[in-house]
């Protein structure tokens, strides 16, 4: 019997992998609400939606497709044809605990699936992190442990911005998870051996040195019919603030317990250290007091030891992604004091407390010496592996007439178009439109003209004529009967790599590399070039690499050599911040050394770090010998080092949005003239962000309110003419985008959507008003935003996670309205009278205009011919009519709400993004003037207001008179 351990999404208890009974699976079938998938031989279920993205490997996924043959695929599978004889690695992204052949016809058994409810911890209560008060309302609690070393693992989500970086200093989170699945130690128990997974810890953190002090309450109910651990955390209490983007290092510690009946308490001492993303460090302390109450069994003998000391040995913790905390802790329980004499302590391999990458195999040395390898299709030095990209830098095995498809850990060849692979499953070679017996009796009148089909097979054909398998169709001569065949020179298909020579067989032919070169002839690989010898440096440098390798250290030092490597002349050590100058051998100059935080006297003239669209722009560069071609992908990265959020292959218009990882964001690809619409995701820096934003000034007339980047800017209006000398800035925002924005007349609010802080915030125009968060969970790329007046109702679209959610103005009663057939939503619009709402979704491959009733309901297509980009929409409640702006098709045009009277008011835009509507005025933001545009109804006259030059001009407002 062998026991297993399970903390998915919750924790887990055991599993014993004994035979089982129909009666020990889950619940499963047609009563418990499952989908059977169609009966049949490789059979594939529709596309199904899930609620939260999958991540799979760098990339997003938000449906998924069932097979008969035993996987879960992120995309249309093809044929088993295609995958079950080449097996792995397949050429699409799938889960495939089961792959292989299987058939579920003629009553052999069913499919059933569903798309479950995800079940998870929660995470409640409010914190202070200085002035700022955080509502953390049932955050999800995921997590994982691995029983057998001690290892336990959660992540918390989603997790306000303004919290998530003070909570990395709150071990408890997972410090109490580390107790309950530490590894036991001979005559030791952990939490879960003890409490069943049933108890409640009440614990308080004081820390130093000012003193804030939060409570924190954990209630666990042990394991559910699904044998998951259902738990819940409250925390409540002031938080030390951290900066945004610092590391958190928790150090080791050792923590006895006691323990009575039903009691278990403890205390002790954390220390931990916060890096700035500038290098400096500071180290501060907690102190933790915690009681854990459980039922012990009252009639058992009492056989745990008073005393037990739980050794933290490693803490991580970070918060990724603007949303994510994620905590990893590794424990085990002992006696006080120290290991069991006579413990033979085991290699890092084993216990998994090895510093290897995820994409890296750890290999057991002597004792506890292990080594780091990069997996196969990934580099680097073990403890950080980088993925390959092979078809880029031009390692692919993919021959003549194929097309390489890059993959985590390797790559896949597929034919193109025309082509299909012989049956060595390597080469593509030119098809003839259907297979056949080449002996009928007028052969294969669907290969080309005088050319008969080569079959699947050897065919006996009735003169005696033997027919092989070959490459391509064969050509004849004589009657219907095929009385003689004539070879093709396959040579000149040119199969065989550029760097091999061709020689034709009867039947068939062969390639073979060029002297020096290596292959198989259809890829030939050019002779390495000798390496240059290491410099000084680069020695020393590759020396320490080797030596963390094995005795990892926070505090180890790594020189930092120039590209040509030599020494630079400033060095630092990244976890404490100290710097120093250096001379040509390495040596520190003496008095050059600066302490954490400090700036160097040459700061100014010193290179930053290299970001990652930097290094991957150097590497592409290196690999095109430093020619690139006017076709080939360079990554384009602005002056900061960030992905600029447009990407394309060199000049061409085959452009894509991309992250701020570089990732491609899906549905945005295009091919055309006009690049699509894609936002940054970077905020930009402000000249004078203020340290509390507040409203420095209000309209007290009509006037524009417009959002660019991190501030909401304002131009009041001579009647209907923007007066450019009196703009000035209404808000500044620090690390924000700020992207949708609309106004409430009644309350004299104002909205808008923070696409960089994931928040909708609200504050109100008058001097001195402060934001207001009232929407800062579950959002991931809020975009256009629209208020009800009339029912006191607030509408958003999150391009994201691809929804349009509505709440009460002040976020309660938030509920989802549409989140099926979107891709690319952006702007919305409501007509409180009529009880309408408009959007515009631009989906390169389907744009579309959208209304539905306030509800969701009858939802329907209102325009969609004629459609590139619809970027902005707006109501002309004068005339009753709906008007768009389209980047891709530069027309202004506009509609009646049953779909009749369409109507192009302009169509010379130049690159619109957002629209409003005043006194026969349109008003909106232009991409390619990065500046307002005015258009006269009446004349078709236009201006231009053109701010000062910082970022893209997204969502525009214009406040009448009598709101004011």
């Amino acid at each position: 019997m062998k026991n297993c351990w399970v903390f998915a999404l919750l924790f887990t208890n055991v599993c014993f992998m004994n035979a089982i009974q129909k009666d020990n699976f889950f619940p499963f079938g047609l009563s418990e609400g499952d989908s059977v998938l169609q009966e049949g031989d490789d059979e594939v279920s529709e596309a199904l939606k899930i609620k939260k993205p999958l991540q799979f490997y760098d990339v997003q996924f938000n449906i998924l497709y069932v097979s008969t043959n035993g996987f879960l695929s992120l995309q249309p599978p093809p044929g088993e044809s295609q995958y079950l004889r080449n097996m792995f690695p397949l050429s699409f992204s799938a889960i495939a605990p089961f792959l292989t052949n299987i058939s579920s016809g003629r009553g052999k058994g069913s499919v059933f699936y569903r798309i479950s409810q995800p079940l998870s911890g929660k995470l409640s209560g409010l914190v202070s992190v200085g002035d700022i008060k955080v509502q953390l309302n049932d955050v999800d609690i995921h997590g994982f442990a691995v029983v057998g070393e001690g290892r336990v693992y959660i992540s918390i989500s989603p997790v306000p911005a303004q919290a998530g970086w003070a909570l990395m200093a709150v071990s408890p989170l997972i410090s109490t998870f580390g107790w309950l699945f530490a590894l036991e130690l001979q005559g030791h128990l952990n939490g879960f051996s003890i409490s069943g997974a049933e108890f409640s810890n009440q614990a308080e953190l004081v820390f130093s040195p000012q003193g804030q002090r939060v409570t924190i309450i954990q209630e666990a109910q042990g394991m559910d019919s699904f044998n998951h651990l259902n738990f819940d955390i409250r925390i409540n209490g002031d938080l030390p603030s951290i900066p945004n983007g610092a590391k958190v290092h928790i150090l080791p510690f050792k923590e006895t317990y006691q323990y009575n009946q039903s009691v278990v308490t403890s205390s002790s001492l954390r220390e931990y250290m916060v890096v700035s993303e500038n290098g400096g460090s500071e180290t501060f302390s907690n102190m933790l007091h915690q009681n854990v109450s459980f039922r012990s069994c009252e009639h058992s003998p009492w056989t745990i030891p008073d005393f037990q000391q739980v050794n933290v040995e490693h803490l991580m913790v970070m918060f990724t992604e603007g949303t994510t905390l994620r905590y990893a802790i590794t424990n085990k329980v002992g006696p006080v004091g120290g290991e069991l004499p006579g413990l033979v302590e085991l290699n890092p391999c084993s216990t998994g407390k090895h510093h290897c990458d995820p994409m890296a195999l750890c290999l057991p040395g002597d004792g506890t010496q292990y080594h780091c390898q990069c997996a196969m299709g990934f580099h680097g030095d073990g403890r950080n592996c980088y993925g390959t990209n092979e078809c880029a830098e031009g390692l692919s095995s993919c021959g003549l007439h194929s097309e390489c498809v890059n993959m985590p850990g390797g790559h896949h060849c597929n034919c193109q178009s025309g082509y299909e692979f012989d049956l060595d499953l390597h080469v593509c070679v030119g098809k003839c439109s259907v297979y056949c017996n080449i002996c009928m009796e007028f052969g294969c009148l669907n290969c080309a003209h005088d050319f008969a089909n080569r079959g699947n097979e050897l065919v006996n054909c009735v003169h005696n004529l033997f027919i092989f398998s070959c490459m391509s169709c064969l050509y004849f001569t004589g009657g219907p009967l095929f009385s003689s065949f004539t070879d093709i020179d396959e040579c000149f298909l040119q199969l065989c790599h550029p760097f091999a020579s061709c020689f034709n067989t009867q039947g068939s032919f062969h390639c073979q590399c060029w002297p020096a070169y290596k292959g198989d002839g259809f890829l030939c690989q050019p002779p390495q070039k000798p390496k240059p010898p290491l410099t000084v440096c680069q020695q020393h440098r590759e020396s320490l690499q080797k030596s963390l390798s094995i005795y990892p250290s926070l505090e180890a030092f790594i020189p930092q050599c120039d590209e040509k490597g030599q020494y630079k002349s400033l060095q630092c050590l990244g976890t404490t911040g100290h710097c120093w100058c250096v001379d040509s051998r390495g040596q520190e100059r003496v008095g050059t050394r600066t302490m954490p935080g400090t700036a160097h006297a040459n700061s100014a003239l010193l290179p930053r770090v290299e970001t990652v669209c930097e290094r991957w722009r150097l590497s592409l560069m290196t690999h095109y010998n430093g020619q690139p071609s006017s076709q080939d992908y360079m990554p384009l990265c602005d002056a900061h080092g960030n992905f600029l959020p447009v990407q394309c292959y060199g000049n061409s218009s085959f452009c894509w949005c991309v992250d701020h990882q570089g990732v491609e964001i899906l549905g945005t690809r295009s091919n055309d003239d006009v690049k699509p619409p894609c936002i940054s995701v970077d905020a930009a820096p402000l000249n004078n962000a203020l340290m509390y934003p507040v409203i420095s000034s209000s309209p007290s007339g009509p006037a524009i309110l417009y959002t660019q980047a991190s501030q909401i800017g304002v131009i009041p209006l001579d009647e209907t003419d923007p007066v450019q000398e009196k703009s000035t800035v209404l808000l500044a925002l620090k690390d924000s985008i700020v992207i949708g924005i609309d106004y409430d007349c009644q309350e004299n609010m104002l909205y808008w959507t923070d696409f960089g802080r994931h928040t909708i915030y609200r504050v109100l125009l008058e001097f001195g008003s402060e934001p207001e968060a009232i929407i800062s969970q579950g959002l991931v790329q809020p975009e256009g935003i629209a208020v009800d007046t009339v029912h006191r109702k607030l509408f958003w679209v999150d391009s994201g996670k691809d929804r349009i959610e509505t709440s009460d103005l002040d976020g309660r009663n938030r509920k989802v309205l549409i989140d099926s057939d979107l891709v690319n939503p952006r702007a919305i619009v409501v007509d409180a009278k009529s009880g309408t709402l408009y959007w515009t979704d631009w989906n390169r491959d389907a744009p579309k205009i959208e209304s539905s009733s306030l509800e969701g309901h009858k939802r329907k297509v209102l325009v969609q011919m004629g459609l590139m980009l619809p970027n902005a929409l707006a109501i002309d409640f004068d005339t009753n009519h709906l008007c768009w702006a389209d980047a891709g098709k530069k027309k202004l045009e506009c509609i009646s709400p049953d779909g009749t009277e369409r109507h192009v008011f302009q169509d010379a835009l130049n690159y619109p993004f957002s629209l409003a509507i005043y006194d026969s005025h349109f008003y909106y933001t232009d991409w390619e003037r990065d500046g307002i545009m005015v258009i006269d109804q009446s004349t078709g006259e236009n201006t231009a207001y053109l701010p000062i030059q910082q970022s893209h001009l997204y969502g525009i407002i214009v406040i009448p008179s009598q709101c004011l």
